[in-house]
């Protein structure tokens, strides 16, 4: 079950990726205005892709993970080693951000007056929640890096 669902997990996050890197962009060329705007397909199909992610990470961090729950027995030791501290606190941390901003703007942007300020709500939310997914994966050659591609 454990490989299942990091696989899953693995190869969601480029769909995460594309979708936040799409949303941004969109919102950089102006494609916002209207209520079914390119930004705005972008932008959603990033907040549910990241809820998956979120959905499928906190089962491998609190159910599946035979590291997490080492990780977790021994926390105060684990805070030394970069791997299980990147795994505890700063993956966890960025991703968490990245939904969150993900939500933030979508609100936001469907609040705002006018098109323009909808445009930089979903440029900041979109292109911030972007920043922490990249910031936030575990890349080869860092500590925690994983393949690019799960097989």
């Amino acid at each position: 079950m454990y490989s299942a669902v990091l696989l899953l997990h693995s190869w969601i996050r480029w769909i995460a990726l594309v979708a936040g890197v799409g949303a941004t962009l969109a919102a950089v060329r102006g494609k916002s205005e209207g209520e079914h705007s390119v930004a705005d397909r972008w932008g959603l199909v990033m907040m549910m892709t990241l809820d998956l992610q979120m959905l499928l990470g906190l089962v491998l961090y609190l159910a599946l993970s035979p590291n997490m729950q080492e990780i977790l027995n021994h926390f105060g030791e684990s805070m030394k080693d970069p791997t299980s501290r990147f795994w505890a606190v700063e993956h966890t941390t960025a991703m968490m951000g990245a939904v969150i901003l993900a939500h933030v703007g979508r609100v936001l942007a469907r609040k705002a007056k006018t098109p323009a300020a909808k445009r930089t709500r979903l440029l900041v939310c979109c292109g911030l929640a972007t920043l922490l997914m990249l910031v936030g994966m575990p890349w080869p050659g860092r500590p925690g890096g994983r393949p690019l591609f799960r097989l």
